[in-house]
Parts: structure tokens; C-alpha cells; sequence
């Protein structure tokens, strides 16, 4: 019968690495896994359509572009012919990857309902009144009561445009009774001053330097826009306000009295696939930039998930009803962007690493205790036939050689620290047993 029992490696390290190695195998594995639903990095790079370099929406775009700069994102700015292109652009379902446009300024109110469930909103960002202007010498009249007049409505494809038609249109005023004209501001400003238009339509923001223009000029003269609040009642995309006499030059007492305006909003739109990390820092450029308040709107008002023409995107919900991530109010833009796309991995992560955690220690112990306890399956047989009674000199012979064999292969059993004592106990039983064949041998030797 052998003494030893069936070889295992002799160097414990193997085993220890082999264990461990086992399970950082897995758990790289589970991460590997993991990683496929990790969402990708902000891009680095996103177009904007915005509208007429002099314009508002230009303006603004441009300073969200030196926001979004000091945190490494590029924004390019388009210049447009306004609203109803901007929309065209980024409502594009198959755009040239070139021309791709992932942001828009909208006004609200021109998007079908088709475009509205294709596109996310990301707020609304300030009010566009409707201004309207006149020769400085003709009367006042509702728009109702403007037949046959000479009308300028601003560019084709801007939001200018469109909302006057909608208003005129409110108004029983058509194409087929009434001269209706489009163009640029200034040449409809030029054809108002020399009596070829009557009205000249404008949606451009309280402090732009366009409106200030026309301010200046004595012959044309602001006017007031009676049943404003009948017209927002009507058409939900609009809002009436009030404009103070003096709020837009106190020194000079513009307007002389309280007038009546309507007014829409500015979007802030984007395509649905946008990046969750994109959406917090556009908002936060917005509120940067229009937090503030102008003529129109107390400080606070925007940006705002009302008056929103677009669905709003579930990213800029959580943003408006609990404020900035967590994260990105404590760590840099891109660090805690990191941080939460990678925390999907958490939870695998975890999964594998707590049983890991409670099954490896009992495993290891047990693969160590193994190496020791194994010999005493050997030294136990040994024992047994030294109990049982041994009658020559030749059995006890063998039984050293097995002995001498086991104590061989003990000295070169490998265990941690921890555990010397245990094998230090083995190597003493062993002596015990070599002392108990050395008392067996001599009572053989005295019996003969």
C-alpha cells in the first residue's frame, strides 16, 4: 500500500495564484460584459442652428458656445434664415453626417405636431415679442381693421414670418385682399419710411440694436397691439404682456404710454439621442446666460420647462425639478461624467465581488488546511498498524520507510505564516509516531 497520498502541487503559491487569478478572471469577465451597456463619452463637438449672424438667436448661441468651451465641448454655430429653417434642419431624419445638426433655437408655435414628437425640448429660454411698427403720422388700428394695407412680415423662412401670418391670419388679413411682403428688417424699415408698407412686423429681443434702430428714426413710431391678451387666449404658443411706458428709453419716454404685446418663446431643441451629460450643461449655459431676466422677464423666469413647444427631454426634467447631478456639483464636468457612465457597472460589479468576498477566504482556508491534513489520512494507517501489533523486525522496517517517505514530502509542504503552527502539529506527530515505532522495536528486540 502507498504512504503517500495523490501528489498536489508543492508550491503553494501556484495554488494561491491559481485561486485568485480564478476569480479576477471572472470578475473581469463580468466587467468586460458590463462595459457593452456603458454609454459612450459626450461627443466633443455639437452644431447649433441659430439664425441671422445680427440677430438674437445668433447672439445667444454664440455666448452658450463660450460656456460650453470652458468645458471642452465645441459648439459650432450655424447661421440661418431663422426659426422655420432651424427647425427644418434639425427635424431632418436623414441629415448629410457633415451638416448634421444636434441643437436648435426654435420659436414657438411653427412646429407640426409630427416634428414636435421627433424632436426633445430642452426648455424654453426667453419671451420674442411680436413688435409692430408704423409711419409715424398714420392712426393706430386693430389688425382687423387693416385691409388693403401694405404689411412687411421680415424673411420667408423666419419666425418673424410666420408669426405674423398666424396673427394676421387670426385677423381675417390674407394674401388674396391685402399687400403682404417679405425681407430683411432694414429694407422693410426703408420701404415703411417711404410709405410703400403701412406695418412692418418684428420679432427681435427688447435690447437689440435692430429695434434700437427703429426707435431712433421719427418717422416710424412704435404701435401698440390691442386685444393682445384675446390673442394669447386663443393661440396657447403665445403670452401677453405689458411694456410700461419709458421701459425702453426712460429719457425719452418710449413707449409715451402703457402698450400691449404678445410674445413667444425662444426653444432650446434637440435631437432625441442627445447625451444625458450635454442636456445638464446646455441648461446650465442657459441659465448663465438668461437666468438674469431682461425687460420682459424677472430674474428666475428662464430657462423653463414652461412654454415648452417640444416634449421635454426626461434628462431636462430631472434638471428643472432637482437641480444640477450630484456629481457635477463637487467634481470637474468630465470626471463626473465619467463617474456616471460607469456606475452601470456597480452593479455587476457588486454581484460578483460580495459572493466572491464570502466564498474565497472558507476556499482558501480549505485549499491550505488541505495541504496538511491530507498526511494525516497516511500517519493514521501507520497508527493503526502499530495498535493492531506488529511481530518482526522486518514490518517494522517497512512502516520507517513509509514513515521516512512522509516526513520527506512534509518538509517541502509550502503554507502562509498563518498556518505553520498547523504544520508544525503535523511534524510532531509524525516524531510521535517515529517514537512509538522506536518503543515497538525495542519490546520486539526484548521479547527475542
Amino acid at each position: 500500500m502507498s504512504t503517500k497520498p495523490n501528489r498536489q502541487p508543492r508550491n503553494g503559491r501556484i495554488e494561491t495564484a491559481a485561486l485568485f487569478g480564478g476569480a479576477g478572471l471572472v470578475v473581469i469577465a463580468g466587467l468586460i460584459i458590463a462595459f457593452q451597456f456603458v454609454q459612450p463619452a459626450p461627443p466633443r463637438m455639437v452644431r447649433i442652428a441659430a439664425g441671422p449672424e445680427a440677430g438674437a438667436y445668433h447672439g445667444y448661441a454664440e455666448r452658450y458656445a463660450a460656456i460650453l468651451a470652458r468645458y471642452g465641448i465645441e459648439l459650432e454655430v450655424l447661421a440661418t434664415a431663422g426659426s422655420l429653417e432651424n427647425l427644418g434642419l434639425i427635424a431632418d431624419p436623414d441629415p448629410d453626417p457633415d451638416q448634421r445638426v444636434d441643437l436648435a433655437l426654435v420659436q414657438g408655435g411653427i412646429a407640426n405636431t409630427e416634428q414636435r414628437q421627433a424632436l426633445a425640448g430642452l426648455g424654453s429660454l426667453f419671451y420674442e415679442p411680436l413688435w409692430l411698427f408704423g409711419r409715424g403720422d398714420a392712426p393706430a388700428r386693430p389688425l382687423n381693421r387693416i385691409h388693403g394695407a401694405g404689411i412687411g412680415i421680415g424673411p420667408e423662412a423666419s419666425g418673424t414670418a410666420f408669426l405674423s401670418r398666424r396673427l394676421l391670419g387670426l385677423s381675417g388679413i390674407g394674401p388674396d385682399q391685402d399687400r403682404i411682403e417679405t425681407g430683411d428688417l432694414e429694407a422693410s424699415a426703408s420701404r415703411l419710411v417711404d410709405g410703400t408698407l403701412d406695418l412692418v412686423f418684428a420679432v427681435v429681443a427688447p435690447d437689440s440694436e435692430s429695434l434700437r434702430g427703429l426707435l431712433d428714426q421719427d418717422s416710424i413710431r412704435l404701435r401698440d397691439l390691442p386685444r393682445a391678451a384675446a390673442y394669447a387666449r386663443v393661440d396657447r404658443s403665445l403670452t401677453a404682456l405689458g411694456l410700461p411706458a419709458g421701459t425702453l428709453d426712460l429719457a425719452r419716454g418710449i413707449p409715451d404710454h402703457d402698450m400691449q404685446l404678445v410674445a413667444a418663446t425662444a426653444n432650446l431643441v434637440a435631437r432625441p439621442d442627445i447625451h444625458p451629460a450635454l442636456v445638464d450643461l446646455l441648461i446650465t449655459a442657459a441659465n448663465e446666460v438668461h437666468g438674469g431676466g431682461d425687460l420682459l422677464s424677472a430674474p428666475g423666469t428662464f430657462p423653463s420647462p414652461e412654454h415648452s413647444d417640444f416634449p421635454l427631454h426626461p434628462d431636462a426634467k430631472r434638471r428643472y425639478k432637482n437641480g444640477p447631478p450630484l456629481l457635477q456639483r463637487y467634481l470637474p464636468f468630465w470626471v463626473a461624467t465619467w463617474i456616471d457612465r460607469t456606475k452601470v457597472m456597480l452593479l455587476p460589479l457588486l454581484a460578483l465581488l460580495l459572493p466572491l468576498s464570502k466564498l474565497l477566504p472558507p476556499v482558501y482556508r480549505w485549499r491550505i488546511r488541505r495541504r496538511i491534513l491530507r498526511w494525516y489520512v497516511a500517519l493514521r494507517r501507520i497508527d493503526l498498524e502499530i495498535e493492531i501489533g506488529l511481530n518482526g523486525s522486518a514490518q517494522i522496517q517497512s512502516l520507517r520507510q513509509r514513515l521516512d517517505v512522509i516526513e520527506s514530502e512534509v518538509a517541502q509542504v509550502d503554507v502562509p505564516l498563518a498556518y505553520t503552527d498547523q504544520l508544525y502539529n503535523l511534524r510532531l506527530h509524525i516524531r510521535l509516531l517515529w517514537k512509538k515505532l522506536d518503543r515497538l522495536e525495542r519490546m520486539i528486540a526484548q521479547r527475542g
